[in-house]
């Protein structure tokens, strides 16, 4: 009972970092219809950079928010380079994107080598019927949960959010009053910089990180992100949490290195269940 309840806790761990990297998918696609492909390399380089500034001698939270910072300005150069001439295809900027993150493999290498890289997070663990959990674990789903609702109350109560709200549903009618849509989409992949950022500084203790740990990432955040129809962040939650659970249990109870193949087809069931679901639906609507 006690290695379930450890095994549940930290997959509702890690599938919260996977949530964060799902949204930044979602923020982005939504205001600029653009599949960014370079996601999960926010979170690698601010995972690497928060380890690099606490070596140096910075004191965490100061090192920790100037990481995510660093995602933020990242997340905006790859806007720029991906949709910052308007007019561009998304499917042109999605290429982009996944060459980003290719020159972001060579980039990291060379700042931080090919290894995996980790830094003490919150210490101490807490235990619960028997299970002995990292406070590590609960500080990711404290600050995912937080991050989530400040999402939403920035979506609806702020005018840069119901601006990025307006481009996402109707572009043309929001270039009418005189938005800029490419500026605004600028501004949606800052703020996926900063989510991926979010999610690499909390993910990183728990798990060390190396250039190429943005796989696994944009893997699980894409499967969750879809789930949602890469625009209901919070569907893509509950699929990313999926997920973490998922993983958590198959790691623990048979082999880690099947984890992501069998929590991906988890999801795809999921997904093909939905999918038929919603056909049926629209025949009988038809009728």
């Amino acid at each position: 009972m006690s290695a379930l309840i450890e095994y549940l806790l930290s997959g509702v761990a890690v599938g919260c970092g996977f949530a964060l990297v799902a949204s930044g998918l979602v923020v982005i696609h939504r205001v600029t219809q653009v599949v960014n492909i370079a996601q999960g390399m926010f979170a690698v380089v601010a995972g690497l950079t928060a380890g690099s500034l606490l070596a140096s001698g910075l004191p965490h939270g100061v090192a920790e928010a100037a990481a995510v910072l660093v995602a933020g300005a990242a997340g905006l150069l790859v806007g720029v380079a991906a949709t910052g001439k308007p007019g561009t295809a998304p499917l042109s900027a999605l290429i982009v994107t996944l060459g980003l993150g290719f020159i972001a493999y060579a980039v990291e290498i060379m700042v931080w080598d090919d290894n995996p890289h980790s830094f003490a997070g919150l210490g101490g663990a807490v235990t619960i019927a028997g299970a002995r959990i990292q406070k590590q674990s609960f500080l990711v789903i404290v600050v995912a949960a937080a991050v989530f609702v400040l999402l939403a109350l920035f979506f609806g109560r702020t005018y840069l959010g119901k601006a990025l709200t307006a481009c996402a549903d109707n572009p043309y009618a929001a270039r009418a009053v005189g938005m800029n849509v490419t500026r605004m989409g600028l501004v949606a992949f800052a703020l996926g910089g900063l989510l991926g950022g979010t999610a690499g500084v909390l993910l990183t203790p728990l798990q060390p990180i190396s250039y190429n740990s943005d796989v696994l990432l944009i893997t699980n955040g894409f499967a969750a992100a879809v789930l949602g129809g890469l625009t209901r962040p919070g569907v893509a939650l509950g699929g990313a949490l999926t997920l973490g659970v998922a993983e958590a249990l198959v790691a623990g109870y048979y082999e880690a290195s099947y984890q992501t193949v069998v929590a991906l087809a988890l999801m795809l069931t999921i997904m093909v269940w939905r999918a038929s679901r919603r056909t049926t639906l629209q025949e009988e609507a038809a009728r």
